[in-house]
């Protein structure tokens, strides 16, 4: 290979590690949704944003971080739940990340990507001069120093914009009357991770980084938190105790169940223990043993809905619909017809296979899908029912909302051009089986311009 498609094929890389490549699941549970709004909320209000308008969304990743990507969306990977000691913590990382989202920082990365791809480009066309010219090692060199330096840049830039969102945070808790030592300590903790994983923390090594050093943002933070009126209020005990129980839910969702038994043994009866036991007996198939537990929830709080949905859940992924329907009857009832809730009681109406049940469950889906949109297992479940009753055109149109949502775009396109071949022309079932096609349409055509 020649200097000159050595420097071709770096550059190409260049530019395609540059293309985003996140492929997380959502986690979506109506208990954990409704505590991180909660704990959201005042934070929202602080920052001068709108609280139904901001989104926080948790991701199924173990690793302990959070992010902003476009929009008003905060998304929360599950290994930091699984981190935190409590909610403040929690707190301060939302703080930080609303900071980036009224700070533009998303829409603002461009600047400093073009600022350094300027830079790129330059020593490029430098070194793509040298090769031509003969020096091939110079060549190479220049290409080298104009990467370094265009690296250093975006970093310098992504530093700025990280200790921006801090400031931000800081202000926001402090209007909201929060105290910002959960911040502090979890960024200790970020601290301490890196020291475990040997990671440098040298003056030198903080010009490498996206981030300051956890050691330069606690020291700068701290004399903005220890000043404020809120330091030393304590945390919201009835937020915490939530906190507490969704993490253990949370656990016990997505650890081996092994590791969940190990950490909250059956001599725990706290409710944080028995909601994560519930979850490991399920996960190994130990139905009495997942029974047992909820009900030792129930006992302490029989008009819980989430308690409620548990054993309903329960009941119906161990093959008993029907002795599933009255629990979760109940916590749709409880929980005003929240929506993931009215799903699970929608799909154990229609695992009985019962047909008397199926009006209720089209009622009780149609009510769900109305009021979250983003629910693919929900509409599944209606297009389940529509299909029961021979209207395909809407069965079909169901299987498009819930293909667009999930990106299988050639399949939305179809079952949407399927649905409106069938359904009266200009109804407002039709007009939203044409949104989809085009939706997918257009999404088809920008995958096939990317590849080109």
């Amino acid at each position: 290979m020649n200097i000159l498609t050595r420097c071709l094929a770096l550059l190409l890389v260049l530019v395609l590690g540059a293309q985003p490549a996140m492929a997380q699941s959502i986690l979506r549970d109506a208990e954990t949704e409704a505590l991180l709004n909660d704990m959201a909320a005042p934070l929202v209000k602080a920052a001068g944003l709108e609280p139904g308008n901001v989104d926080i969304v948790l991701i199924n990743d173990p690793s302990i971080n959070a992010f902003v990507a476009g929009g008003q969306a905060v998304y929360i990977h599950s290994g930091l739940i699984n981190a935190a000691d409590n909610a403040n913590e929690v707190q301060g990382v939302i703080a930080h990340e609303l900071g980036h989202i009224t700070g533009g920082h998303v829409i603002r990365f461009g600047e400093g990507a073009a600022a350094a791809s300027r830079i790129s480009i330059l020593s490029m066309l430098l070194g793509v001069g040298a090769a031509l010219a003969g020096g091939g090692d110079a060549a190479m060199g220049v290409f080298a120093a104009g990467q370094q330096a265009a690296l250093g840049k975006f970093l310098a830039f992504s530093r700025v914009q990280e200790s921006s969102a801090d400031a931000a945070g800081a202000e926001f808790l402090s209007k909201a009357g929060i105290s910002g030592k959960g911040s502090l300590s979890f960024f200790a903790k970020l601290q301490n991770q890196a020291i475990r994983y040997g990671y440098d923390q040298s003056d030198e090594a903080s010009f490498r980084q996206t981030h300051p050093l956890s050691a330069e943002r606690i020291t700068r933070l701290r004399e903005d938190y220890v000043v404020d009126p809120a330091w030393d209020k304590p945390s919201d005990p009835a937020l915490e105790a939530r906190f507490a129980r969704i993490k253990a839910k949370l656990y016990g969702y997505l650890a081996e169940p092994e590791q969940t038994l190990n950490n909250y043994p059956e001599s725990d009866t706290s409710i944080p223990a028995r909601y994560a036991r519930a979850y490991a007996f399920h996960k190994n198939a130990l139905i009495d043993k997942a029974l047992y537990e909820t009900q030792g929830l129930l006992e302490q709080a029989p008009d819980d809905p989430y308690f409620l949905e548990l054993e309903g859940q329960v009941l119906l992924e161990s093959g008993k619909p029907a002795e599933a329907l009255q629990p979760l009857r109940r916590a749709t009832e409880l929980s005003g017809y929240q929506p993931l809730i009215a799903s699970m009681f929608g799909h154990a109406l229609i695992a009985t296979e019962d047909q008397a049940n199926f009006p209720e469950a089209e009622q009780v889906l149609r009510t769900a899908v109305a009021r979250d949109r983003l629910n693919p297992f929900a509409w599944y479940q209606l297009g389940v029912v529509y299909a029961a009753r021979g209207d395909i055109p809407r069965a079909r149109l169901a299987s498009a909302e819930q293909q667009v949502m999930n990106r299988d775009y050639p399949s939305a396109l179809r079952s949407a051009q399927a649905a409106q071949a069938g359904l009266p022309e200009y109804t407002p079932d039709w007009i939203r089986a044409q949104d989809i096609a085009f939706q997918a349409r257009a999404e088809l055509e920008r995958l096939r311009d990317r590849k080109k």
